[in-house]
This record gives structure tokens, sequence and C-alpha cells, in this order.
């Protein structure tokens, strides 16, 4: 009956809207909203060594629960949702590695440990509680969470600071073959690798061109495993570790300068301060690559850039820094005595991109 009634109209006349949700709707913003259930599902995994454990092959409740130092009926618990997730595969009481869930162990091409144990662990992760904090002030919540600045906990924390360095290794893992392939080196370049860490991005840099040579730059415990890395790449003999701190002084006389995944972890007035170390030390023929995604500015461009914006809120939340737009990578580029060239995007999946400089005219 209530179908024969005519639309109930508001004060300004207008047919009132259902506010009903359409059904996808709901479906798209409920993972959204659980989202920390499998986050800290994966990290109690990798925390609890689940993965390694596994290695060689299935094993009982019971079993990892002696290894492990777990709860039974509680790392059942734990096992079966991770079963529930397509990361482990069950059968009775015993669980085997799925395809993903070998991503969570040690050492294993594409392994995702480390970012796990990162970016699932304490100090982000409290951080990210106070993301609101961040966007009513500006302010990096992390420094309100922790007391200290990113890099200076690190420091002073070397366990910590190990798993953030082979995190990083591991994001670089998955787009170095993009990255070296975008930025177009030809002939036998001499590149500098700034804040390279364990050099794994220059590895592969040097073994895709037999005739470069290269310089890998960072702090000394962010060259901590370098020697290794670049060894076992068969690299080592083309390349110069050099300890140094970018906010003072880079490496001269070289080709190219890469930097990947460095400026976007500081604010205008420090990014501008280690471009400007650059630029003071670059020749005129000299080329500076940096690489960041880029943010886009048209707002129909937005889908598909989830990773890049959600990076952008965690530079919010951590740093201080942000990711950015093409022109404001060529502000900040002018603005340290640099012109920006060309962007090329990085081959798929990765969503980064490195943006050409030389010194301007």
């Amino acid at each position: 009956m209530l179908r024969h009634l005519p639309a109930r109209r508001g004060r300004v006349g207008r047919a009132l809207v259902s506010t009903e949700a359409p059904p996808n709707a709901r479906e798209r913003l409920l993972p959204m909203l659980f989202g920390f259930y499998p986050a800290q599902l994966l990290h109690t995994l990798v925390r609890l060594d689940i993965a390694d454990l596994l290695a060689d092959g299935p094993a009982g409740v019971g079993q990892l629960a002696g290894r492990c130092g777990a709860h039974p009926p509680s790392l059942h618990r734990l096992l079966r949702a991770a079963a529930g997730l397509g990361l482990l595969a069950a059968t009775g009481d015993r669980y085997a590695l799925t395809d993903a869930g070998r991503l969570l162990r040690t050492g294993v091409p594409g392994s995702l440990r480390n970012l796990v144990l990162l970016f699932n662990g304490d100090a982000v992760w409290r951080s990210w509680g106070q993301l609101e904090h961040s966007v009513r002030t500006g302010d990096p919540a992390y420094r309100q969470v922790v007391g200290q600045e990113p890099f200076e906990y690190l420091a002073e924390h070397p366990a910590e600071e190990a798993v953030f360095n082979e995190a990083m290794s591991e994001a670089t893992r998955a787009s170095a073959a993009a990255v070296v392939a975008a930025c177009g080196f030809t002939g036998a370049p001499k590149v500098a690798d700034l804040g390279g860490g364990n050099g794994t991005l220059l590895a592969a840099l040097l073994t895709a061109h037999p005739a470069a040579s290269g310089v890998l730059f960072d702090t000394p415990s962010g060259l901590r495993d370098a020697e290794r890395t670049l060894a076992e790449a068969g690299v080592r003999q083309r390349c110069v570790i050099v300890p140094g701190d970018f906010f003072t002084g880079v490496p001269a006389d070289c080709d190219g300068y890469l930097i990947k995944s460095v400026i976007h972890d500081w604010d205008e007035e420090l990014a501008t301060r280690i471009l400007r170390r650059c630029r003071e030390t670059m020749s005129r023929a000299a080329v500076l690559y940096l690489v960041e995604p880029v943010v886009p500015t048209d707002p129909g461009e937005l889908a598909g850039t989830g990773t890049t914006l959600m990076s952008d809120l965690n530079m919010l939340v951590c740093t201080g820094g942000r990711e950015r737009t093409e022109a404001e990578f060529g502000a900040l580029l002018a603005a340290a005595g640099l012109a920006l060239r060309s962007v090329t995007r990085c081959a798929p999946p990765t969503q980064f991109s490195v943006l050409r400089a030389v010194p301007a005219s």
C-alpha cells in the first residue's frame, strides 16, 4: 500500500531520496574496516616463525606450538585463520605453506617478512593509530608516540634498524629491474646510489650494465650488509662503498646520481637540502635520477594509485615527508638549482617513476 503514496517532500520541495547504500558499497567498505585483522595475523605468523618452521614440509599444531613456544589451542585458531586467508593449506591438524605463505619465510626470493615486521611492528603500528593527530596538526604521530624521529630511533636500536634495512631491500628487489630499465643508462656510466642501503638497487644496475661502475653511499649503519650484497651479486669489484651523510655532501665525479625512496621521507626544506648537495657536486654533464611515485593531479587518475596514496599517509604519520606530484617535484628541483627534464613511468606493477634532472642553466 505504501508504494501508492506520493513521495514525501522536504521543506525545499524535493522528494526524499533513499539513504540505503548500494550492496557493493558495504562489501567494499568492510575489508577496509577490518583490515587490521589480517595485518596482525601476518605479523604474528612472522613473529612466531611459522613460515620458517614449515619450510621443510607440513607439521602439526602440537609440533609447531612446541617449537615456537605458543599455546596449542590458540595457535590452532591462528593457523586455521591463516588457512582461511590462503596463507596455509590445512589437512586435518597439519598445516603446509601455500605460495603466498612462502613469502613470509626468511631470505627466499620475493620475501615480505621484514616488510611485515616493519609496517605491522610496534612503532609504525602505534603511529598509524594516531593518524587523526597528524591530520589535525600536520605533525608526524611517530614523534609523539615514540619520542624520537624515525631515523634517530633506528640508529639507537640496531635490531629494529636491521629489520628496516632488510625491509627496504625486500621492497627494492621487487622493483629493481623495472627501475633500472626506466633509467635508460647507456655506455659505461659511473653511478652513485645515494642512500642506497645494502646495495640491492645498485647491484641490479651493475648486473644489467656490465661496463658501468658504482658508488654506494649511505650512513655506516645503512651500509652494514653492503659487502655481502654486492659480493653475492658479483659486482663488488666495480663498486666503491662510501659512508657519509647526504645532508652535508655527496661523492663527486659521477655521471649519474640515483636516489630511490629517499626524497619522500623529508619535508620541503630537508629534501631541498639533499638535492642542493647533489647540485653542488654534479658536473654540467651529470644527471640526477629520482625514483619516487608521482601523485596524479587529475582526480580521475587516482583509482589504481592506492599504494602511492597510502605511502603518502605513511610519510605524514611517520617522517613528515610526502609523496609529490610532477609539478611539486619540479619546484623542489628548481629550488635546488636543478631542472626536471623527463618523467618515465616504470613498468607495472611498480608505481615508481624515474624523474630525470640536470643542472639548471
